[in-house]
């Protein structure tokens, strides 16, 4: 294994010890690679799997409109990797189209038919869409109006969504970069001290145990409440930040992560 192959995310990186995508070539090893077929997202949202095998809950999903770029099928499955936001795993075939048509608009409002995010193709400026290029101003905003969106795991639009999926979206329709884990986005921005967190900052509890899924997360509305999306509370609420410090810190760890965007 190389030095990059090393620092590689198995989370993102499309390679099998069969089969990897042609860039990595040289980086990786596999025994054979391929170059990726564009596709996209042709249905309100998709599920991306871990596994060919069913039965497991998606590890994230696809919105209408993004690209996926293929590298292997079996049967009604296809492998590869969502561009948008890098997560590898396995879709069904019938739910994308073929190429990676260049969006013209997004969906910028919840409640629109697709989802939050979801790009499209349109022509002139039609009514309840936002041209590419246009974003709304703070991501914290953005996730007030998912209060009460249902939680799903894996889900990461207006649909249904798990903490990450949530800021991730809002992240999105800023026009910010949104990675999918918790671990991720305990990167972003620059590190606030707790007593210092304000409305906006993000505050995420990570998890080394848990794997791919290591952490929660979610945004600060001020210094005692945070807004974010919980399994066991039915989707994305607000909560008094002690009560969410309680339920979410791993015993022994120094507390949550506060990362101000």
């Amino acid at each position: 294994m190389t030095a990059a192959a090393a620092s590689l995310d198995a989370r993102t990186t499309l390679a099998r010890p069969d089969l990897a995508e042609q860039a990595l070539e040289g980086i990786v090893r596999a025994s054979a690679f391929r170059a990726v077929r564009a596709m996209h997202c042709a249905v309100p949202v998709a599920d991306i799997q871990a596994d060919v095998v069913a039965g497991e809950h998606p590890i994230d999903q696809l919105i209408h409109g993004e690209a996926f770029d293929v590298l292997d099928t079996r049967g009604d499955l296809v492998w590869g990797r969502g561009r948008r936001d890098g997560v590898v795993g396995w879709v069904m075939l019938s739910a994308l189209g073929d190429g990676a048509p260049l969006a013209t608009h997004r969906i910028g409002s919840p409640g629109e038919g697709l989802p939050l995010n979801a790009l499209v193709v349109e022509a002139g400026d039609p009514p309840g869409l936002a041209p590419i290029g246009s974003f709304a101003a703070e991501p914290v905003e953005v996730a007030e109006r998912l209060l009460g969106t249902p939680y799903q795991l894996g889900g990461r639009s207006s649909l249904g969504t798990d903490c990450c999926g949530l800021v991730q979206q809002a992240l999105y329709a800023c026009g910010r970069a949104g990675p999918r884990y918790a671990d991720q986005q305990a990167e972003l921005g620059q590190a606030v001290a707790a007593g210092q967190a304000r409305r906006g900052d993000l505050v995420i509890w990570l998890d080394p145990e848990e794997g791919p899924w290591n952490g929660h997360a979610g945004f600060m509305l001020d210094g005692d409440r945070v807004l974010h999306a919980v399994g066991r509370l039915g989707g994305v609420v607000i909560e008094p930040f002690a009560e969410a410090d309680a339920r979410h810190r791993v015993a022994g760890s120094d507390g949550p992560v506060f990362r101000r965007l």
